[in-house]
C-alpha cells in the first residue's frame, strides 16, 4: 500500500534531526514554499497518465549538486485503497531539478547522500557510470539511504573536475571544523597538571614501566596500567592506553589506570622485575608542610624518577630477586650477573670464521666483575661456554652482532625452560665507529674523578689503579665504558671504583668446563627440569650462608689446575673433617649457622647507599659477634689450626673489630630496628642540625602547650585539653548546644563534629603547627642526610669489611666439603703429576642420592703411558653414560679439592673435561643433528690436550651405518694416536672392537655385563664393567620395556633374525672367497685378511 499524502510530512524531531545533519555539509539554502509540497505530493492522477511533476528549484547554485538514482531498477508503487492517488507511473527527472517534499526535507537527504558515496557507488563509478532515474515527489523518500548513488558524471557538464575537486575539499575542512572542534577541545583540556607531569616523564623512558607515587598510593597509567594488571593481578581501571592523543580514544576523558598500597612498592616492582621489565619509580619530591609554606603551593607536587630497576641491576632487597622455597639452587636469579658483550667484524667464512669478543660481566649486589677477550670459532662454542658459567641475568649488547652470536643469545635468553633457568633480559646500545677512543677517554675521566674525589690511600695505589684498567684489550674497554654509562642510570657505577675485585675469565689456573660439559655432566642444573636438584652443585652444597653458597658455586665450576693450591684447599677439608667434634670447629659451625643476613650483599648496598636502618644493624651485629669470637687471634700463626688456608681466612675475621665497635656506638639498637630515623643516632653521636630542630619542635609543642589558658579563656573554662582524632592533633571539643558553643569566635575552624561534640582549631593553633610541620620535615631530610653520611663513613672501610665477609665464605665452602667428606662411602683422592685417572669402586655422586636401590660401583683405570683409551659397549640401558659420566664427576669433585664417592681414587691434575653426549639439533642456526654432533667433535679435536678428559658417547649414529663406522672409527684413531688425551669412547658400532688390535694397550675393549634368558626376550642389567665386547644392543628388549605395541615388536624380532643371518652368510661366503684365494696363492695380505675374518666371525 502506499502511503497518504499526509504522510510526506515528517515530524518536528525528523525535520530537526535532517536539518542538523546537513548542517555540517553545506550553509542552509532557501528552499520552495511549504505550500508547494502538498500541491506537487496530492495532485490526482488520471489513468495513470499524467505524471507528478515537482517544480524546478532555483537555488541550486547554493545547494549540493544532486545524486541519481541508479537506473538498473525502477520502484513501483501500487496502492488500492488510495483512489485519490491511483497507480502513479515514474517518468525521468529533469537533470538538476530537485523534486519538492515537505519543508525541503528530500533536498537535504539527497544533499547528505550526494555528500556520503557508498563503497558500491566507489565500485560502479568508473566502471558503469549511473544513468539518470525518475523518482517521484512521493516515493524520493523510499530510496534506500544506506545505499546512496553517485551523481552522473556527465551532470555537471559546465563544471571542470579540478573545481569540483577544491569544492569537495572546502566541503570536506567545513566538516572536519564543525565536528572536529569539540572533540579537539575536549581532548586538549582534558590532561589535567598531574597527567602533564607523568607524560613528560613517559616520553623520556618510553621502554620503563613508569610507577607513579600519588598520594597514599603508587599509580600506574596507560598501557603500563595494563601490563600491571596483567603481571601483578590488580584491576584495570579502563580508559587511554595510548600516549599520544589518537583519535581512536578521544571517548575517554583520563587515562587507564591500576594502583596499590605504598607499602607494597618493593613486593610488586620485584614481579615486574622477575617478568623482565624495567621498571621505573617516580616519587614526590616535596612535601606538604615545605609545599604550602613556599611559592608553588598551587601547582601540583614536584615528582622525578628516583629509581629504576631491571633484573640485573636490582639491589634494593637484600634478597634480590632469589625465589624463598625453591630447590635451593642459585639459577639465573641468584647469581645476578649483568653481562655486556661486543664483537668485532669476522675473518673467514664458513666453518673456518673467526670472531674476536670482549665481555664484562657485573653483579651489583656482590660487586663482582669478570672481564674477557678472546677469539671464537664459527660454532660460538666459547661465547656458550661462559655464558653457561656466568649465567647471566640480563644482556647488554654494544653494537652490532654476527648472526650466529646473535641466535645463540637469543636461543638462551628468549625461553623460560632454556639452560639458565628463566628468561634473560636483552639491552642494545650503538657502537660508533670511533667508540674505542671514547670509551679510553670516559673510563680515564671516570677514575681520575674518582682518584681527585677519594682523599685516602697513597698515590702509588691510585696509579696502579689506573695502570690496571689501561692495561684491558680495546674489546673489554668497550664493554667497560658501556657498562659505566649503564649503570649510571641506575646509580650504580660505585661498583667499578673497586678494582680489587677485577677478575679475568679465562685465567688458566682452572680446569675448563666448556658449555657442553657443563650441561652434559649436569654441573649446575639437571637436564630433565632444569632445577638445581640432581645437579653436581645440589649434591655438594651443604653451606649455611648465602655469600658461601656463591663462593661454593664458583668452586665448582672452576676446579683448580695448580697442584699446590689444591693440595692447600684438601688438607683443609680434611682437618675440618678430622676435627669435627672439636671446639673449634663446632664454634666456626655454630657462629655461621647463626648467620641470617647475607653480608656479601649487605655490604655493598651501604656502598650504593641503598641500605635499611635494621640491616646495617643487623649486618654490623653479626659482624661484631663473629669477630669478638676472634678477637685473641693477632695473625695467622695464632688462629689454632694446621691448614694454612683456615688460619689466613681466620686471622681476617678480628681485623674489622674496631670498626665496626665504632659504627655501633653511635647507633640507638631499639631506633634501628623500628627503622625510626629520628631516634637512629645516640644523643652524643646526633649531628647539631638534628638537635636543633628536636629543639625547635619541642619548642613549638611548648607554646602549644600554652596556648591552652587563652583557648580555654575565651570560652569561659578553666582549662581546656586537646584531643587527637583521626590523627588529627591538638583539637579542641566543645560540646554542642552547651554554653561554651556560643561562645565559639568566629576565628576558629570547626574540623569535626560528632552529635555531641564539635572539634575547632584556633587561628593560633594552626599557625604553630603549620611551623612544627615544617621543622619536622626538615628533621626528617636532615636525619637522610646524616644517615647517608654515615653509609659513607661504613664505605669507607669496604675493602677491610668485604675481605672478611671473603674469608667467613670461604671457611663456610671448606666446612661444606668437610660435611659431604664425613658421608659414608667418600674418600681423599691422591694427586699425581702424571696424567692419569684410576678409580677403585667409583659411584656417581647425583644418581646414589637419588635412587633409592643401591648403586653399582665400578673400577675405572686411564694412563697416559698404559691404557688412554676405553672402547665401552653394552646393551642399551645397561649403564654405559653413567659409568663414564661417574669418572668425569669423580676427577672434577677432586679437582675442587672434595672428597669422592668411591673406595680409592688417584687423578692427575687434567685442564679440561670435554664431552659429546646426546642427539639434538639446532634449529636456528639451522643446523642438524648430525650437523651439531660433528661440529662439537671438531671443537674438541681443536682443542683438547694430552690433559684433557674426553668423553664421545655414540658418535656417528646420526648418519648411515657405514658412514658414522667410518666417522667414529677414524676420530677414535685420531684421538688415541694422535691427541694422545685420556679417552672414554661408548658406542654400538661392534665393528669398532677390532681397533684394539691396531694399538700395544693404549685402547682396551670395556663393556657392561648382562644376563639374557627366554632367547634374548629377558635381560638382566648387572651394572658393572668387565673386559671385553658385546655383540648385541638388545634394542627390541627397550621397545618392550617402552611398551611397543607387542605385534611390532614380534614384526621386528623376524627381521633382525633375518638381517642377522643375511650378514652371517654374507660374511661365510667372503671367508670361503678369501680362503680360496689364500690356497691359491702364498701373499701375505691373503693370510691375514683370513685371520681378520676369522675374528669377525
Amino acid at each position: 500500500m502506499a502511503p497518504k499524502s499526509s504522510a510526506s510530512q515528517p515530524s518536528s524531531s525528523q525535520k530537526t534531526k535532517q536539518q542538523s545533519i546537513s548542517s555540517f555539509f553545506a550553509p542552509k539554502t532557501s528552499h520552495s514554499p511549504k505550500a508547494g509540497a502538498p500541491l506537487a505530493a496530492s495532485q490526482p492522477v488520471g489513468n495513470g497518465a499524467s505524471r507528478a511533476v515537482p517544480p524546478v528549484s532555483h537555488d541550486e547554485d547554493d545547494g549540493l549538486p544532486l545524486p541519481r538514482p541508479s537506473s538498473n531498477r525502477r520502484k513501483r508503487v501500487a496502492t488500492e485503497k488510495d483512489d485519490a492517488a491511483g497507480e502513479a507511473a515514474l517518468a525521468p527527472a529533469p537533470k538538476r531539478i530537485r523534486s519538492a517534499t515537505s519543508a525541503g526535507v528530500t533536498d537535504d537527504v539527497e544533499e547528505a547522500h550526494a555528500r556520503r558515496p557508498s563503497l558500491r557507488q566507489a565500485s560502479d563509478a568508473g566502471l558503469n557510470a549511473a544513468r539518470p532515474r525518475n523518482v517521484a515527489g512521493r516515493t524520493a523518500r523510499y530510496v534506500f539511504s544506506s545505499s546512496p548513488v553517485l551523481q552522473d558524471e556527465n551532470d555537471d557538464d559546465d563544471e571542470e573536475p579540478g573545481a569540483a575537486r577544491v569544492r569537495k575539499e572546502k566541503l570536506h575542512e567545513k566538516f572536519v571544523k564543525k565536528l572536529g572542534r569539540p572533540d579537539t577541545k575536549k581532548r586538549g583540556n582534558n590532561l589535567t597538571p598531574m597527567d602533564k607531569q607523568y607524560l613528560d616523564i613517559k616520553r623520556k623512558h618510553l621502554d620503563t614501566v613508569i610507577i607513579m607515587e600519588v598520594g597514599y598510593k603508587f599509580k600506574f597509567f596507560g598501557e603500563d596500567a595494563r601490563t600491571a594488571s596483567k603481571e601483578l593481578g590488580i584491576v584495570c581501571i579502563p580508559g587511554k592506553f595510548r600516549y599520544d592523543e589518537h583519535p581512536s580514544e578521544a571517548h575517554y576523558d583520563r587515562f587507564a589506570s591500576a594502583s596499590f598500597p605504598v607499602h607494597r612498592l618493593q613486593v610488586h616492582v620485584k614481579r615486574l622485575v622477575q617478568a623482565n621489565h624495567k621498571v621505573g619509580v617516580v616519587r614526590q619530591v616535596e612535601t606538604a608542610a615545605l609545599k604550602a609554606a613556599g611559592d608553588n603551593r598551587n601547582t601540583p607536587f614536584i615528582r622525578k624518577l628516583t629509581n629504576l630497576y631491571t633484573k640485573g641491576t636490582y639491589v634494593d632487597d637484600v634478597d634480590g630477586l632469589d625465589t624463598p622455597g625453591g630447590d635451593g639452587g642459585p639459577g639465573a636469579q641468584a647469581t645476578g650477573y649483568l653481562l655486556c658483550l661486543t664483537e668485532t667484524n669476522a675473518k673467514g667464512c664458513g666453518t673456518d670464521e673467526k670472531v674476536q669478543v670482549g665481555l664484562v660481566a657485573v653483579q651489583p649486589a656482590t660487586g663482582d666483575i669478570i672481564y674477557d677477550d678472546f677469539e671464537d670459532g664459527f660454532m660460538r662454542s666459547d661465547i656458550e661456554t661462559r655464558l653457561l658459567h656466568i649465567n647471566p641475568a640480563e644482556f647488554l649488547i654494544v653494537g652490532d652482532l654476527s648472526k650466529a652470536t646473535d641466535k645463540l643469545i637469543q636461543h638462551l635468553s628468549a625461553s623460560k625452560t632454556n639452560i639458565f633457568g628463566d628468561r634473560s633480559r636483552v639491552e642494545r646500545v650503538e657502537k660508533p665507529k670511533t667508540m674505542a677512543a671514547q670509551a679510553y677517554s670516559h673510563i680515564s675521566n671516570f677514575y681520575a674523578e674518582k682518584m681527585k674525589s677519594s682523599q685516602e690511600g697513597d698515590s702509588e695505589g691510585k696509579g696502579a689503579v689506573l695502570d690496571k684498567v689501561h692495561q684491558l684489550s680495546e674489546h673489554v674497554t668497550i664493554c667497560l665504558s658501556a657498562m659505566i654509562t649503564y649503570l649510571s642510570e641506575y646509580g650504580l657505577e660505585h661498583v667499578f671504583d673497586l678494582t680489587k675485585y677485577f677478575q679475568p675469565f679465562s685465567a688458566r689456573s682452572y680446569m675448563l668446563l666448556n658449555g657442553n660439559t657443563l650441561s652434559s655432566l649436569e654441573i649446575y642444573q639437571n637436564n630433565t627440569d632444569h632445577t638445581a636438584r640432581g645437579s653436581l652443585f645440589w649434591t655438594m652444597d651443604r653451606t649455611k650462608t648465602r655469600f658461601g653458597q656463591r663462593l661454593l658455586r664458583k668452586w665448582v665450576g672452576r676446579p683448580l689446575i695448580d697442584k699446590q693450591r689444591l693440595e692447600e684447599r684438601i688438607a683443609a677439608v680434611e682437618e675440618l673433617k678430622e676435627g669435627e667434634n672439636t671446639v673449634m670447629v663446632d664454634k666456626l659451625r655454630f657462629l655461621l649457622g647463626k648467620t641470617r643476613t647475607d653480608l656479601e650483599k649487605v655490604l655493598i648496598r651501604i656502598y650504593y647507599k641503598k641500605c635499611a636502618r635494621p640491616e646495617v644493624l643487623a649486618a654490623l651485629q653479626t659482624l661484631q659477634a663473629i669477630s669478638s669470637e676472634y678477637a685473641h687471634v693477632k695473625g695467622p700463626e695464632n688462629a689454632g689450626f694446621k691448614s694454612s688456608l683456615l688460619n689466613a681466612a681466620i686471622s681476617n675475621i678480628p681485623k674489622i673489630s674496631q670498626a665496626v665497635l665504632g659504627f655501633l656506638d653511635k647507633i640507638n639498637m631499639q631506633a634501628a630496628k623500628d627503622d625510626d630515623k629520628y631516634g637512629f643516632f645516640r644523643e652524643e653521636h646526633e649531628p647539631e642540625d638534628i638537635n636543633d630542630l628536636k629543639l625547635s619542635i619541642a619548642s613549638v609543642e611548648d607554646d602549644l602547650n600554652s596556648h591552652r589558658p587563652i583557648a580555654a579563656a575565651k570560652l569561659g573554662k578553666n582549662i581546656v585539653q586537646y584531643v587527637t582524632v583521626a590523627g588529627i592533633e591538638y583539637l579542641i571539643e566543645v560540646k554542642n548546644k552547651s554554653p561554651e558553643e556560643r561562645k565559639i569566635p568566629a576565628s576558629w575552624q570547626r574540623i569535626s563534629a560528632t552529635k555531641a561534640v564539635g572539634r575547632y582549631h584556633t587561628p593560633e593553633v594552626k599557625k604553630m603547627m603549620q611551623e612544627r610541620d615544617q621543622h619536622k620535615e626538615s628533621l626528617a631530610a636532615a636525619c637522610d642526610a646524616a644517615y647517608m653520611r654515615f653509609l659513607g663513613d661504613i664505605s669507607a672501610k669496604y675493602q677491610v669489611l668485604r675481605d672478611c665477609v671473603q674469608s667467613l665464605a670461604t671457611l663456610d665452602a671448606l666446612l661444606s666439603l668437610a660435611t659431604l667428606a664425613s658421608q659414608p662411602g667418600y674418600v681423599r683422592p691422591t694427586f699425581t703429576s702424571d696424567i692419569e685417572i684410576s678409580i677403585t669402586a667409583g659411584r656417581h655422586p647425583m644418581v646414589e642420592q637419588l635412587l633409592l636401590d643401591t648403586y653399582v660401583p665400578n673400577d675405572l683405570h686411564l694412563s697416559h703411558d698404559q691404557t688412554r683409551a676405553m672402547l665401552v659397549t653394552g646393551p642399551n640401558m645397561g649403564g654405559k653414560s653413567s659409568y663414564v659420566r661417574s669418572a668425569a664427576l669423580i676427577a672434577v669433585m677432586g679437582q675442587v679439592g672434595s672428597y669422592v664417592p668411591a673406595e680409592e681414587a688417584k687423578l692427575g691434575m687434567l685442564d679440561a673435561v670435554f664431552t659429546r653426549m646426546g642427539a639434538f639439533d639446532n634449529m636456528l642456526k639451522g643446523e642438524s643433528t648430525f650437523m651439531v654432533e660433528l661440529s662439537e667433535t671438531a671443537d674438541i679435536l681443536k682443542s683438547a690436550t694430552p690433559r684433557s678428559l674426553i668423553i664421545l658417547d655414540e658418535l656417528g649414529r646420526g648418519t648411515s651405518t657405514f658412514d658414522g663406522v667410518a666417522i667414529a672409527e677414524a676420530v677414535l684413531d685420531y684421538v688415541v694416536r694422535e691427541l694422545k688425551s685420556l679417552t672414554l669412547f661408548i658406542t654400538h658400532y661392534q665393528h669398532l672392537a677390532r681397533l684394539q688390535g691396531r694399538f700395544r694397550g693404549e685402547l682396551k675393549n670395556m663393556h657392561m655385563k648382562f644376563e639374557e634368558s627366554d632367547g634374548g626376550k629377558e635381560v638382566v642389567f648387572l651394572y658393572e664393567a668387565a673386559e671385553g665386547t658385546s655383540h648385541r644392543s638388545y634394542g627390541l628388549n627397550v621397545a618392550r620395556l617402552a611398551r611397543v605395541p607387542e605385534h611390532v615388536i614380534e614384526v621386528a624380532e623376524v627381521k633382525s633374525r633375518e638381517l642377522e643371518e643375511s650378514m652371517a652368510a654374507s660374511k661365510l661366503g667372503n671367508m670361503s672367497r678369501i680362503l680360496e684365494a689364500v690356497m691359491q696363492s702364498d701373499e701375505e695380505d691373503s693370510i691375514e685378511r683370513l685371520v681378520g675374518g676369522i675374528e669377525q666371525l
